[in-house]
Parts: C-alpha cells; sequence; structure tokens
C-alpha cells in the first residue's frame, strides 16, 4: 500500500515539471496543459464522497487492487495519448484511482493492524507519500530530457504493476463489515456512505474545518516555494534540488517521529503542527534572503507538513472507528480542496500583491487550523 501511494503522488504531481513539452506536442497553452493537475484533483474529490456508498458490499482487498489497476491504466492512456482529450481522460482516472485510494488507507489500516500501532500504519504511508511528493518534479524534468515526458509518465506503469501484485499476494481477504442483523447491517451501511451526515457531528465538523485550514495553508506556500527559492533566496536549480531533497527526507523523520506521539498527545500534536508551520511561513518571510536560515526553515517544515496527515489520519480513526470509510472519503475530499483553494488563491496574492502576501496568508491559515484543532479538543471534552 506504501508503494502504491508513492506512485499515486508521483504520477498526481508528474505534469508539474512536464508542462511545456507536453503543450508544445499537443498544441495548447501550457494553461491548459496544466489542468491536467486540475482534473485529477476534481475526480479524487468526486471519487472519495462516494466511493464508500457505491462499494460498501465488495470485498475491500478487491477495491484497492482496482483503484491500483486504474493507476496502470491511467499511466499507459497518458502515455500513448495522441491528443489533449485523450491526456485529460487518462488524468481523469489517475483522480479517480488517488481518491478512491485514499479514502479507503485509514480504515484498511484499522483493519490490518492492532489500533495501538494504527499511528505506525499511516506514517509508513506518507512516509512514501513524503518522498514521492519531493522527488517527483525533479524526477519528471530529468527522465523529460533524457527519454520525453512520455517515457517520464510510463515510467510508473511497472511500479504500479508490482504495486497491484504485491498487494493481491499481502493482503488477506477483507470482506464488509456488517452488523449482527440484517436491519442493522442495511442502516449501518446507510450511516457509513451518507459522508456529508458526519458533518452534522461538532468534532468531526470542527476537525474537518481545521484540516481545510491546514491543508489550505501549507499549499499555498509549498506550491510557490520553487519562485520564491529562485527569486527572494537566489538560489541556483542544483542548490534548489538539494533543499528541495532535504525538506522530503525531514518529512519521512517526521512522520517516523509523530507516529511515537500520537499514542498519548494525538490533540496537543495536531494544535502544535499547523502553529509551527506558520511560525516558520512568518520565517521565510523574515529571514528568505538567507540561504542558511531557508535550508533550517524548510527542513522543519518538511518535519512537520509532512507529519500532519499522519496525525489526522489518526484523529480519524478514533473520532469515527465506524465510519472510517466514509469519513476517509470526507478527509480526503477536504484535503483535495483545500489544495486546489491554497494554490489557486495562494497564486493570485503572488501575482497581485507580492510572494509575501502569500506566506503571510498562508500562516493565517496555519494559525486558524490549529485554534479550529483545539476546538475540536475541547468539544470531545
Amino acid at each position: 500500500m506504501a508503494l502504491c501511494v508513492a506512485v499515486l503522488i508521483a504520477s498526481e504531481f508528474m505534469p508539474v515539471s512536464l508542462l511545456s513539452p507536453i503543450a508544445t506536442e499537443l498544441g495548447v497553452s501550457e494553461g491548459r496543459a496544466g489542468q491536467a493537475i486540475s482534473i485529477s484533483g476534481i475526480f479524487a474529490v468526486l471519487t472519495s464522497l462516494f466511493v464508500a456508498s457505491l462499494t460498501r458490499r465488495i470485498d475491500r482487498r478487491l477495491v484497492l487492487a482496482a483503484f491500483s489497476l486504474l493507476l496502470v491504466i491511467s499511466g499507459t492512456i497518458v502515455t500513448f495519448s495522441p491528443n489533449y482529450l485523450v491526456l485529460m481522460i487518462g488524468r481523469a482516472l489517475l483522480g479517480i484511482a488517488i481518491g478512491g485510494f485514499w479514502s479507503m488507507s485509514t480504515a484498511i489500516v484499522m483493519r490490518l493492524v492492532p489500533e495501538e500501532s494504527v499511528p505506525k500504519g499511516l506514517a509508513m504511508l506518507n512516509a512514501g507519500n513524503a518522498i514521492a511528493a519531493t522527488i517527483s518534479a525533479p524526477l519528471g524534468s530529468l527522465l523529460g530530457n533524457y527519454i520525453g515526458w512520455r517515457g517520464a509518465f510510463f515510467a510508473v506503469v511497472p511500479l504500479a504493476l508490482v504495486a497491484l501484485v504485491w498487494q493481491w499476494i499481502s493482503l488477506p481477504p477483507l470482506p464488509p463489515r456488517r452488523a449482527e442483523t440484517g436491519t442493522g447491517a442495511a442502516a449501518s451501511d446507510r450511516r457509513s456512505a451518507n459522508v456529508f451526515r458526519l458533518l452534522l457531528r461538532r468534532p468531526v465538523a470542527l476537525g474537518m474545518a481545521s484540516i481545510l485550514l491546514l491543508f489550505t495553508g501549507q499549499f499555498a506556500l509549498f506550491t510557490y516555494l520553487r519562485p520564491f527559492l529562485e527569486t527572494v533566496t537566489a538560489v541556483s536549480i542544483e542548490t534548489l534540488s538539494i533543499l528541495l531533497l532535504l525538506m522530503g527526507l525531514a518529512g519521512v523523520v517526521g512522520t517516523t517521529l509523530v507516529s511515537h506521539l500520537l499514542g498519548t498527545r494525538l490533540f496537543p500534536v495536531l494544535i502544535a503542527i499547523p502553529l509551527v508551520m506558520a511560525a516558520i511561513a512568518l520565517g521565510l518571510i523574515a529571514f528568505g534572503s538567507s540561504v542558511t536560515a531557508t535550508a533550517a526553515l524548510l527542513v522543519g517544515w518538511g518535519l512537520f507538513g509532512t507529519a500532519a496527515p499522519v496525525g489526522w489520519g489518526t484523529w480519524l480513526s478514533r473520532t469515527m472507528p465506524e465510519d472510517a470509510e466514509a469519513g476517509g472519503g470526507l478527509q480526503v475530499a477536504t484535503i483535495q480542496l483545500a489544495i486546489t483553494l491554497g494554490a489557486s488563491t495562494g497564486g493570485m496574492l503572488f501575482d497581485a500583491a507580492g510572494w509575501w502576501t502569500t506566506f503571510l496568508l498562508a500562516a493565517v491559515l496555519l494559525s486558524g487550523s490549529s485554534l479550529l484543532a483545539a476546538a475540536a479538543w475541547h468539544s470531545r471534552r
């Protein structure tokens, strides 16, 4: 599952460094080529909202295998796409795979490992996420230079096939859970499948609001790190790649460290992470011209930012143990929406008022996320 997550994330962000050759070959603008990322996000949101309802009677092992197969099909379609429309169809299939797989992941981990090991299981998944999110863009650029953008996209297909076969061999049968009686099962299915009904619970609504602000703030800043590093910190491409790699490696360390704290300090961790990230955003505004200070701050960003999904995944497993699949769908939809909002709003501010306003917005949103996490904690006490 961790390998599949890494391939999913790498596939999602691969176009970032390949927009120019894609646009040139398919005869579209770079802006239209960039919609290859947007469409996968849109379909991920839609899938995550309804996957629990549509698959509630199907063995979860088969469902995960189907989403992994979609990943293989998507990569193949994109690789051989003769025109822009076929490319977008392939990317839409990727969005379905992303939304479905991520929505199921927490619930599956809860069934595969003992309760006390859930944070460690989620940390393993997010370690793959951290590495893939960091290397996908530079790796795509490197592969694109040697084997073309089509070859870069096809490079993920063998890895996706390995993940599919590995899951099929290693995962046990995971039949959908039923209540004791027939009527209870039907009622349970309806409750679990109704994603939006979960928002009627105050702790859930506050938690999801905190997640929304967290990821909106995170991606308002993260999306525009490269132009910030090139123009404000004034680093070379080689130094930029090293900084991004260090940030990703720090993320792997962060997911490992946070899993040991979540057992007894879940909400303090959820409150502290966005608060520290807000401080880092302000630190980048103040000291962004210094390469040394920026490097230290970005290591901190990776350390805490990548640990956040592990914390909120653990929160999901404890807050909605009977509705983990529907809750997972709602959480993934919230995160994908937040990524879109953060990137678009941050971009508008970046162009209209300067980079520092984008980073300041990130700090404000992250501070709000911390306050809402504290409110979610208080609502449970």
